[in-house]
């Protein structure tokens, strides 16, 4: 494992290899699941802040999902928190389609249109990290194996993408630039062939 400050990260993070590859798991991450995506506290108030621009990205079932349940749940296990409502508690109640088919985020897309400056709950944007309080003083951070995943691990090793790698972006959303710096160079190391020692 690597710690930097009170975090602590799976050597998975960085060893393994991840790539998503929309066009052969059509964002089933979107879809499947057993509950909706985790929710910072902070995150609760700007999805009411947000709602009115996001909405009109959503499908109807979606709308309809959100109305009756809100904008967010409490999910029974108190260790989860508040998540995104699920429709027929299968996809996510934010979720939207393109055209060919594939699920997509409805507050990512109102983002990418620059309606909103919020891409989407750092749960989602980190995956397949997830990321967990432990023992009070530290947070782990954990690469998450998850079969319907397998595409975008086909994809990460052919174009040798680590996971760190792939989750730039939203790892520095998550804690800043000067970590991934450093993780960025503990990674290095750890590949870095060691020189054999001479007598």
């Amino acid at each position: 494992m690597l710690v930097i400050n009170n975090i602590i990260i799976s050597n998975d993070v960085v060893e393994e290899q991840f790539v998503c590859n929309l066009t052969a798991c059509k964002g089933a991450c979107c879809v499947e699941g057993d509950c909706g995506a985790k929710l910072e506290p902070d995150e609760l108030a700007v999805l009411d802040q947000i709602y009115p621009l996001v909405e009109p990205y959503l499908t109807h079932e979606g709308k309809q999902t959100i109305a009756q349940n809100g904008r967010y749940v409490l999910d029974p296990d108190p260790e989860v928190g508040y998540t995104t409502p699920l429709i027929n508690g299968a996809a996510c109640a934010y979720i939207r389609f393109d055209e060919m088919g594939i699920a997509k985020c409805g507050i990512q897309k109102a983002y990418e249109e620059g309606l909103i400056d919020f891409p989407k709950p750092i749960s989602c944007h980190l995956y397949p990290i997830r990321t967990k309080p432990f023992n009070n003083h530290f947070e782990a951070v954990n690469y998450e194996r998850w079969s319907i995943c397998k595409p975008a691990c086909k994809l990460g090793k052919k174009l040798k993408v680590p996971v760190y790698v792939f989750l730039k972006e939203p790892l520095i959303r998550k804690y800043g630039q000067d970590f991934y710096n450093q993780l960025d160079a503990m990674a290095k190391h750890l590949q870095t062939p060691e020189e054999p020692t001479t007598d």
